[in-house]
């Protein structure tokens, strides 16, 4: 408890007392920055807008990290034979052929022929629906699943089934797969770069905010701070404000990035129907960014909010601190 020139004191919570304690307020002193006001509703908004651009940011994020890892995955258990049409081949014996070989192979568990409607369904992005297969020089697929502990030697397995069925080649796909993982790799990293630079920005915002209710407020600050009231006191009351204006802020901003994933989610199921869904989904699995990312989503909302709170402390004890910085130089 701190005494004051004018026989008053402050408890810890900021409360006055009378001299000897028998004068004690019967209330809590109003608050030092206004509950609302056009500056706090403002700063709810852009908070809520930075922390919405934050949500959808980790949630792009999150699904291409998720994608790479799938396709790192796929890259590790399957391969695939291409038959390309000649004059005089029979392209079911050769699937049939192709499958068998590379059946047999050591490090290959298994391979499926891609028939024709599949086909069909592959190239109907680009060349419309209802193709007659037959009618258009066409390559043809056998998928081949690897064993992920004892990989084949590919190099064999392709001169294997070349040597017997020359239009016949094997793919890997590692080069177009580490290809794309490199390059969601390098989205992921400019994504966390953008979140970085977007929770900055919040920061800033709340420190622009709170100096601007100290402004508004300083003479009341000063006067409670030359009378004796704690700056602790003082921050916890400028911390309270802005922690609530941070969470409602927040709050807002990570509901409407759910409901965005939410209705993303759902449009993206109701349109598997589609050759172009199904390349998209082959690309980036349903467009759902799953309970990590609303983990993810959850967090970013505290952070927020913690982040409103703590900046919002250190502006306050900085600026008391310039206070009494000049009130040593004057005396």
């Amino acid at each position: 408890m701190t005494e004051t020139a004018v026989g008053a004191s402050f408890t810890e919570d900021g409360i006055a007392e009378g001299e000897g304690g028998v004068r004690r307020a019967k209330r809590r002193m109003a608050p030092i920055v206004p509950a609302q006001n056009v500056a706090g509703r403002a700063l709810v908004s852009v908070i809520a807008i930075m922390t919405f651009l934050s949500c959808l940011t980790l949630g792009a994020v999150t699904l291409v990290r998720d994608t790479a890892a799938v396709w790192e995955s796929q890259i590790s258990r399957e391969a695939t034979i291409q038959i390309k049409p000649a004059e005089g081949l029979d392209m079911e014996a050769s699937l049939e052929r192709a499958a068998e070989i590379a059946s047999g192979f050591p490090g290959i568990t298994g391979a499926r022929i891609v028939d024709r409607e599949a086909t069909a369904r592959l190239l109907a992005p680009w060349l419309g629906s209802g193709l007659d297969i037959d009618e258009l020089p066409v390559p043809r697929l056998v998928i081949v699943t690897i064993n992920e502990d004892y990989p084949p030697n590919f190099a064999r397995l392709g001169e294997a089934i070349t040597a017997e069925l020359p239009q016949a080649s094997l793919d890997d796909h590692r080069t177009w797969v580490d290809r794309l993982v490199t390059m969601a790799r390098t989205t992921v990293t400019i994504g966390i770069a953008a979140l970085a630079l977007m929770l900055t920005a919040t920061v800033l915002s709340v420190v622009f905010a709170t100096r601007g209710a100290m402004a508004g407020n300083g003479h009341i600050i000063e006067v409670l701070h030359f009378v004796g009231a704690e700056a602790r006191f003082i921050a916890r009351e400028f911390r309270r404000h802005f922690l609530a204006t941070g969470m409602k802020g927040a709050a807002g901003g990570g509901l409407a990035a759910i409901a965005v994933f939410i209705v993303v989610s759902f449009w993206s199921a109701r349109n598997l129907a589609t050759p172009q869904a199904d390349q998209a989904t082959a690309l980036f699995g349903n467009f759902a960014i799953g309970l990590s990312g609303y983990a993810g989503v959850a967090l970013i909302v505290l952070l927020v909010g913690v982040l409103t709170a703590a900046t919002s402390h250190a502006t306050v004890v900085a600026y008391l601190t310039d206070i009494e910085t000049r009130q040593t130089d004057q005396g």
